[in-house]
């Protein structure tokens, strides 16, 4: 299993409309091949900043959704709302 974490720092009056936009695709997301978890977290600190954290299958399918038309639909929609980079990282559960 892959895991992927992105954290996403938010224009502060850009936050309801990430949140609209990933409460209107999140089940997409969820029901794409390979996609066996997506939860959203909000920094403890500052409430502008977002991370996605979902479990996937294996990079391939990390990597078909990102070459998918709903990735092309979110992803661009998303970046517009931020206040810097989003810092991106996968991972595997070793222990």
């Amino acid at each position: 299993m892959l895991i992927r974490i992105v954290r996403m720092t938010f224009v502060p009056e850009q936050v309801p409309a990430f949140l609209t936009l990933f409460h209107a695709t999140r089940q997409r997301i969820r029901q794409q091949p390979g996609c066996r978890h997506l939860e959203l977290w909000q920094d403890a600190e500052d409430p502008h900043i977002y991370c996605t954290h979902s479990h996937w299958d294996d990079e391939d399918a990390l990597n078909d959704y990102r070459k998918s038309a709903l990735f092309g639909e979110v992803w661009p929609a998303t970046k517009k709302l931020f206040a810097a980079p989003p810092v991106a990282f996968s991972s595997h559960v070793v222990a």
